[in-house]
């Protein structure tokens, strides 16, 4: 039997670890943001919701598009400062939001933070999955990837309440500052980064595993954002006050905690069967505000739900794109990137004309349908999601 120090992870690797989480707060909470803050954007610049939901668009399609070619044109730079100009690009992004005068100044911000998350998590995963030994993978994966939760319990909630509050251009001025910070943190806690993967041998064999984990990413974003998006009208047509809101993004965020929390128990053992819970779970969970979506408490319990077996979902993929040691772990990082930003962008987009052709009851049958779909191809693509990971095997 191993050593039970070799299941624990050493106090450099903690450290830097801890400084992707924060940084990884900053950028998913900048990412989400808009969905909090979209009745505000929409009345300030007289355009409709659907139209404005595009801010979550045209800054997913714009990771999908840059992160691998962001990815190849960046190889020979050093990590530890690319990672941190990132995050500085974050808060340049949310400076020209705070301050847009005009509706296509603030699309222009969100290009801004874009192109920074293009090259952000493509560094982060790679980065935590090298602090590591590679049976802790999935552990490290799952505790970057906190920042993420952490950016929906704490992050959009905080940043939505002060738009709430004292208005959304205070907000994004805010999340700017607190971008400052991070950059800060990140570059005096995060190590440097002297590893340097290359493919596996048999990489044309598994490519195919890295396609296909990609594609699942994709359609999992997609279900996600589809509804995601636009969840701030699902609650106001639930009659939740729009001052609560900040409040019901609260308890889905710890709802999203709880569900990484879970799959951080699985992922080194038995991440097929944890990932196809997790799909199962937010399809039922999202189907079911079809019945229980006309009150507050009935909405408030399924979303809750949907965003647990949901906040599993994005280390499943990310860990299975890494695991398939197709390309090195950048490009592998940077492939599960632009896929799960294609399916934002194209959730929020399929979403918005759904929601503006038949409204919320048709975007949950999108959402629950991509969920399906999604645990269907975990369960035809054996090779790229094994039963147990390849250094259990």
């Amino acid at each position: 039997m191993p050593d039970a120090n070799d299941e624990r992870i050493g106090f450099g690797a903690a450290l830097g670890l801890g400084a992707l989480v924060l940084a990884t707060f900053v950028a998913v909470t900048t990412e989400v943001v808009p969905v909090g803050l979209l009745p505000q954007l929409s009345r300030a610049f007289t355009v409709p919701e659907s139209v404005t939901g595009l801010l979550v668009t045209v800054y997913a399609a714009l990771v999908a598009v840059l992160a691998l070619p962001l990815t190849r044109l960046t190889v020979r730079l050093p990590r530890k400062p690319l990672l941190v100009a990132t995050i500085v690009l974050y808060s340049a992004g949310n400076i020209v939001i705070a301050l847009a005068p005009t509706f296509a100044l603030l699309c222009a911000g969100r290009a801004i933070g874009g192109i920074a998350h293009a090259l952000f998590f493509s560094l982060s995963s790679a980065y935590a999955a090298a602090l590591v030994p590679q049976r802790l993978q999935g552990r490290a994966l799952a505790i970057a990837a906190s920042g993420a939760s952490l950016g929906f319990v704490l992050g959009v909630p905080l940043v939505t309440s002060i738009g709430a509050a004292v208005g959304w251009r205070a907000a994004f001025g805010a999340l700017a500052v607190g971008g400052l910070l991070a950059a800060v943190v990140t570059a005096s806690a995060l190590p440097s980064r002297t590893d340097s993967w290359t493919s596996s041998r048999g990489a044309r064999g598994r490519r195919s595993a890295l396609v296909g984990a990609a594609a699942v990413d994709a359609i999992a974003f997609f279900g996600h954002y589809a509804l995601y998006t636009f969840i701030a009208r699902v609650l106001l047509d639930a009659k939740v006050p729009e001052a609560a809101i900040g409040a019901a993004l609260f308890l889905f965020g710890a709802g999203g905690v709880l569900g990484l929390w879970l799959a951080g128990l699985v992922i080194d053992r038995r991440p097929r069967a944890g990932f196809l819970a997790a799909l199962l779970l937010a399809a039922a969970a999202t189907a079911a505000l079809l019945v229980l979506g006309a009150a507050p408490a009935g909405t408030l319990t399924a979303a809750t739900v949907w965003v647990v077996g949901f906040g599993a979902i994005p280390v499943f993929c990310t860990a299975a794109c890494l695991r398939a040691h197709a390309l090195s772990s950048d490009l592998s990082a940077a492939v599960n990137n632009a896929a799960s930003n294609a399916g934002i962008g194209l959730g929020a987009a399929v979403g918005g004309a759904a929601f503006a052709a038949a409204g919320v009851p048709a975007v949950i049958v999108l959402a629950a349908a991509a969920f399906l779909v999604a645990a269907l191809l975990v369960v035809a693509l054996r090779d790229a999601f094994p039963v147990r990971p390849p250094h259990r095997a």
